[in-house]
């Protein structure tokens, strides 16, 4: 079995400076979770072209986001309209997902695919990698500049941005993590008629935009 799982975000890469953050982490495969695998700013991520670029490239390409997208067709993992991810982990479909994932693993290297630069952004992160992560998948980061960030350095920061302990006499580490996971999930989930027209890729694409002008 592979010894790391990993996630990237295309962000506004071009395809061919993506092949090579792939390359330089020897990724063997690519595990798709955007809930809508198409891009407005960016189409060379678009589900059919990039499936194309990374076989041409040797690269193996699985669509999962029905599987372990931050969407939801079960109408029991919404709570006012917004997605609840400690509901949607539950789901038999994401833990169907999980397991395609980890089985790929026995035999490639694997990075979960989303549109999100910041990995604390992304659902891959607060909700897949949380999942994978207790499973006993030690999981990296790739981040845009091609460094790698540790699930649990990730956290740390994420922690630290909310302001949160790392010790607190009257709650242990796993309590202050599931406090972590469970504001990072609030703020960042999918709420079911907003921007019901734009994927909520295409709005990561246009913020990345306009960050970079």
């Amino acid at each position: 079995m592979s010894k790391y799982l990993f996630t990237v975000g295309h962000s506004t890469h071009s395809i061919e400076n993506f092949i090579a953050l792939l390359a330089s982490h020897g990724i063997e495969a690519i595990a798709d979770v955007r809930s809508s695998p198409f891009s407005r700013f960016n189409p060379q991520f678009n589900r059919r072209e990039l499936q194309k670029t990374l076989q041409d490239a040797g690269i193996r390409y699985v669509f999962l986001g029905k599987e372990l997208g931050a969407r939801s067709d079960d109408p029991h993992c919404y709570v006012a309209d917004k997605v609840q991810y400690d509901r949607l982990a539950k789901t038999p479909e994401f833990q169907s997902g999980v397991d395609r994932v980890l089985e790929g693993a026995n035999s490639y290297r694997v990075a979960l695919m989303c549109a999100e630069k910041e990995p604390l952004d992304c659902h891959r992160t607060i909700l897949v990698a949380r999942e994978l992560d207790k499973r006993g998948f030690a999981i990296r980061h790739i981040l845009s500049d091609g460094s790698v960030e540790s699930h649990p350095n990730s956290m740390k920061r994420l922690m630290t941005e909310l302001g949160i302990q790392e010790e607190d006499l009257f709650r242990s580490k796993d309590e202050m993590l599931d406090e972590a996971y469970a504001r990072q999930g609030e703020k960042i989930a999918y709420v079911r008629g907003v921007s019901s027209t734009i994927s909520d890729e295409q709005i990561s694409d246009a913020l990345s935009l306009d960050s970079a002008r």
